[in-house]
């Protein structure tokens, strides 16, 4: 059973990613994703396996996309940070993106 952040870890970390990172969940829903030209996406939670978003599709349909983390399974916030970004980086290079310093 994948480790279950506690509700503060969750919603801190949904709130960041959405506001702050909202190309970076675009990117990461377009290299994970089935559809490549998705128009948005929104982090909806995480657990210790992976992350859930809600994208938008370049047809306007929205379905649920689930990504596990590069890293394998995490127990610790800290360790949120670190696989998120291993998605991006990974989804600016499968998508040919030159990736932003952190």
């Amino acid at each position: 059973m994948p480790h279950t952040f506690d509700d503060e870890a969750v919603r801190a970390v949904l709130a960041h990613m959405n506001s702050d990172h909202v190309e970076d969940n675009i990117l990461i829903a377009r290299a994970f994703g089935p559809d490549a030209t998705a128009s948005g996406a929104t982090m909806t939670g995480f657990d210790g396996d992976g992350a859930d978003w809600s994208v938008a599709g370049h047809d306007g349909a929205s379905f649920p996309l689930r990504v596990a983390w590069p890293g394998g399974p995490i127990e610790d916030r800290r360790a949120v940070r670190r696989e998120v970004v291993a998605l991006y980086e990974q989804a600016c290079d499968r998508l040919g993106v030159e990736q932003r310093p952190h």
